[in-house]
This record gives C-alpha cells, structure tokens and sequence, in this order.
C-alpha cells in the first residue's frame, strides 16, 4: 500500500507541474485535492482511522470519474472540444504545455507585423512532433487511472 501510495503522489506530483507550466487551473485542482487525500489515505490506512479511508475510497471514485472525463476532452469524445478553455476556467488562453513542448516538437514564435498589433502578441508554429499533445495528456490520465485501480 505505501509504495502504491508513493507512486500516486510521485505520478500526481509530475501532473501537478506540467499543469502549472500551461496554467490550466482545473487540472491544477484536481491534482491539488489529489494530492491532499492521497496523503490522508496513507494516515487513515497506518493508523486505521475509518472516515479517512472512506474519504480517499469516495475521492478515488472522484479522481477516476475525473481522468476519464480528461480523456474524453483531450479525444474530443461528444461535443467536447480540446480547443475551448474549459481547462483555464475561461479565465486565460492557456492550453497544455504539452501542446509546444512534446518530444521532438519544433517551436518557431513568428511575430505579427502589422501595425497597432501589440509586441507580446505572437503565433506560435509548432511542427515534427514525435507524439501529439492530446495523446500525452491521454497517457497521463490513463497512468492516474491504473495507479488508482
């Protein structure tokens, strides 16, 4: 149980960061409460504390419902789209750091010319990916969803 545990936080602690690194605050979240309950349902099982382990059996049902939701935005399962900012909570344009930084992607930053055009304004052209973005954050989700089970 302890070194399911440790691999729980280790693989929600990695989560965490790249979350953080495309500011997608949902994820950021959920990650966080992981995180919280895992750590308690590691004390509730050691010191066999009852309520603590009923809250880390119902969060888990919480965290798996959750993961596969993930997995059904990043596929665009239903009328679920990757491109909308449901997972900034409308709050900025951020998407998934995986989105330019994926092994082998080539990222090239082009700057508008036209005039009146702020300078931070830029595209971002992102090209020779080895895996896209969307199937990184499948893969981390599944891993949550096989650590969980």
């Amino acid at each position: 149980m302890f070194c399911l545990c440790v691999f729980l936080q280790l693989a929600a602690l990695e989560r965490q960061i790249f979350d953080f690194l495309g500011f997608q605050w949902a994820p950021i979240l959920g990650n966080f409460l992981q995180i919280i309950v895992v750590i308690l349902g590691l004390f509730g099982t050691i010191q066999f504390r009852p309520r603590y382990i009923v809250v880390y059996t119902v969060w888990t049902a919480l965290w798996v419902t959750w993961n596969v939701f993930i997995i059904c935005f990043y596929l665009e399962v239903g009328g679920l789209s990757k491109e909308t900012d449901l997972m900034t909570f409308n709050i900025s344009m951020h998407r998934s750091w995986w989105r330019e930084h994926g092994p082998g992607c080539i990222r090239r930053v082009v700057r508008p010319s036209a005039p009146g055009v702020l300078e931070d304004y830029s595209y971002v052209s992102v090209t020779g990916c080895v895996i896209d973005f969307q199937y990184l954050e499948v893969i981390h989700s599944a891993i949550q969803i096989l650590l969980s089970v």
